[in-house]
């Protein structure tokens, strides 16, 4: 448990599938911060520490975009660990300001990369796909995981309604979110009836790139505004390059972690009353689903068909990226937190989970060859 660093603001910039002229990297990311410092109730001038994350802010760095916000600092990061940097930056901040390092943090992330950005992005994404993938016309992630899918669906006797089921219940929760890009109502016959992208996977398993940015601000729990409790972290944990990339993809880093992560945060998965879990694809949601042990038995078909289906358990309230967008990979996992931070301070409005006081969260990332190589998760606390 972190006793002397909580998050006590969120904020985000709109998401757009389409930018317009004059919006950039820079400016949803200004728009993110000035919102995150204002629901703190924080003047710029307090803040001691910041960490981003971004694929399209090159060529400037971290410090260019401190001296571009008028932030002067004693604290800061920039991480490259896409879905997964928004939790590793996470740990970072609470680590800083519960050491005194500095107090308050600010984490960002924001991309503007643009469809024909992200695809040349997807095909330099690091050596391995430049030199053996990008060759083969490999299309993306999206040709990655249809293999991981396949493989899923196989293990676990899942039909591909059941992935649908994920993405009809967080279309459902979308609604209730003023800034996702995709809110009307899907049926399971919109989605079986999607077109194809890469067997097994359709139009709806794949996740929208959108521009826009998030950020949160972690800081000691006193200096949460008036009445509105800060989240603490009971317990957060970290995996990078768990197997060498020598799997079949079924499991994330997080299985390496689990029963640590719950032991630490002194709790159970059945405790939990809401999750955020990365959702490039709904295949991998289901993995850290199960790696997480909130799936019984590891009876994914039937989670799908009750639990996500009837929307007894709340995973992705905010939408998940794939209704809400995906603001680059690396922002993309700070939506989830944020989310996580709402929720157990009340403020989701029509999408609020009743009584919500325990969240888990989780980022996911850096496709290396075969599938992600990075993930985290946090167990979230709504303070007394």
């Amino acid at each position: 448990m972190f006793n002397n660093a909580a998050i006590i603001g969120v904020g985000q910039s709109a998401y757009t599938r389409r930018p317009e002229p004059g919006q950039s990297t820079h400016t949803f990311i200004r728009d993110a911060v000035v919102a995150a410092l204002k629901d703190a109730e924080l003047d710029a001038a307090e803040v001691q520490g910041m960490a981003v994350t971004s694929f399209s802010l090159a060529p400037d760095t971290a410090v260019d975009l401190a001296w571009k916000l008028g932030l002067s600092l004693r604290w800061l990061l920039q991480d490259t660990n896409g879905g997964s940097s928004a939790m590793n930056m996470l740990g970072h901040a609470l680590r800083g300001v519960e050491m005194g390092a500095a107090s308050p943090i600010l984490i960002v992330a924001g991309d503007a990369t643009g469809l024909a950005g992200y695809a040349k992005l997807a095909s330099n994404y690091n050596i391995a796909t430049r030199e053996h993938l990008a060759p083969l016309g490999h299309g993306g992630p999206n040709g990655v995981y249809a293999l991981v899918a396949s493989r899923q669906m196989k293990k676990y006797g899942l039909e591909k309604s059941d992935y649908g089921h994920i993405a009809v219940s967080q279309r459902a929760w979308a609604a209730g979110n003023p800034y996702a890009v995709y809110r009307a109502p899907m049926t399971m016959d919109e989605y079986l009836a999607a077109p194809l992208v890469a067997d097994p996977l359709s139009r709806y398993d794949c996740v929208p790139v959108i521009a826009g940015a998030q950020a949160i601000v972690v800081a000691h729990p006193d200096r949460a505004p008036k009445k509105r409790p800060g989240v603490r972290v009971r317990a957060i944990r970290h995996s990078f390059n768990y197997d060498n990339q020598s799997g079949d993809g079924l499991q994330t880093g997080i299985s390496t972690f689990a029963n640590e992560l719950w032991q630490s945060a002194g709790v159970r998965p059945d405790d939990i009353d809401l999750a955020s879990i990365y959702d490039d694809y709904p295949t991998m949601v289901l993995a850290q689903l199960n790696d997480l042990g909130l799936v019984p038995g590891n009876d994914l078909a039937r989670f799908c068909r009750s639990e996500i289906a009837e929307r007894t358990f709340p995973v992705n309230t905010f939408g998940g990226m794939m209704s809400a967008g995906q603001p680059g990979g690396p922002a993309g996992g700070l939506n989830g937190i944020a989310e996580a931070v709402l929720q157990l301070q009340h403020r989701a409005g029509e999408r609020q989970v009743k009584d919500a006081r325990l969240a888990v969260a989780t980022g996911y990332g850096m496709t290396m060859y075969r599938y992600g190589g990075t993930a985290g998760a946090a167990i979230l606390e709504r303070a007394p």
